[in-house]
């Protein structure tokens, strides 16, 4: 068996060129465009292009996007009244504060400055709360996006085993969610899991996001399970790699992402799908 690829870019170009089209007769019919905010803290430079590509994908499906590049000693106290600034301009639909931030910043306060009807990034208490009681308004970009890539195979969630690695609240705990919610049995594993191997070995859906490459060895895949792999790790001579060990996953699995080109262009196109999603929430708020 070699596995399918899940063409993760070309998933992602439908939902935008769904979105450009959208907004284009919403504009024809005299709506304001969506309006994202980007808040960018410090240079560093996997953050400075993260956000160069959210920008383009912005000018693309017709957005209106407000870049605010912040040097690292900023304060926090600043960039909470920057927030709280775009929290009332009534032109910003979405703010999106790109991470990690500086140490002297605290991620949580920041995270729950911003009001959740303009979390488009789904990171807010709220949100991630309103995922847990099945009632999901604006959600997590990633586990989202993955949601999306399985739908898109015609993936069966209902009986089928589902194995989370990672716990982080940016993409495991929030994955968990998602599965639980499509009807999946879910486990999620982390650093304290013990028999990583075996809990992997039973998993008909598979999503790895832990940062590690190699973590997930390609012979603890179940035949013909889905293994999604959120991972993207750059190695010494430069070449980008995933957290699964991909060939020999590949030859074991029904359906898989590669990296890159799998997960990643679709969290962007699911920070634009929630920024119009937001949009639409105001509109009718403000009607």
């Amino acid at each position: 068996m070699t596995a399918t690829l899940i063409d993760g870019k070309a998933i992602a170009q439908q939902i935008r060129d769904e979105i450009r089209d959208t907004v284009s007769r919403q504009t024809q019919q005299g709506q304001r465009p969506p309006g994202l905010a980007v808040i960018l803290v410090g240079s560093n430079h996997a953050s400075t292009v993260y956000v160069g590509h959210k920008r383009r994908a912005c000018e693309e499906v017709g957005f209106h996007s407000e870049a605010h590049n912040l040097d690292a000693d900023i304060s926090e106290a600043e960039l909470l009244a920057l927030i709280d600034k775009l929290n009332h301009d009534s032109t910003i639909d979405g703010i999106l504060v790109q991470l990690p931030l500086p140490d002297h910043i605290d991620t949580e306060t920041v995270i729950e400055k911003i009001l959740p009807s303009k979390d488009v990034d789904g990171f807010h208490p709220y949100n991630v709360g309103r995922l847990a009681v099945r009632l999901p308004l604006l959600r997590s970009c990633t586990p989202y996006g993955v949601i999306h890539l399985l739908d898109s195979i015609g993936e069966v969630y209902k009986g089928r085993n589902a194995v989370v690695v990672g716990a982080s609240n940016i993409v495991g705990r929030p994955m968990s969610l998602e599965l639980l919610l499509a009807g999946a049995t879910v486990t999620v594993c982390h650093r304290f899991t013990s028999d990583l191997e075996a809990h992997v070995r039973r998993a008909d859906i598979l999503v790895v996001a832990v940062g590690k490459p190699g973590i997930v060895a390609g012979e603890w895949i179940k035949p013909g399970a889905t293994v999604i792999d959120v991972g993207i790790n750059r190695t010494e001579d430069g070449k980008l790699t995933g957290d699964v060990d991909f060939e020999a996953a590949r030859e074991r699995a029904a359906y898989i992402t590669p990296v890159p080109g799998g997960v990643g262009p679709m969290t962007v196109a699911i920070l634009l799908k929630n920024t119009l999603e937001a949009a639409k929430l105001h509109q009718q708020a403000s009607s």
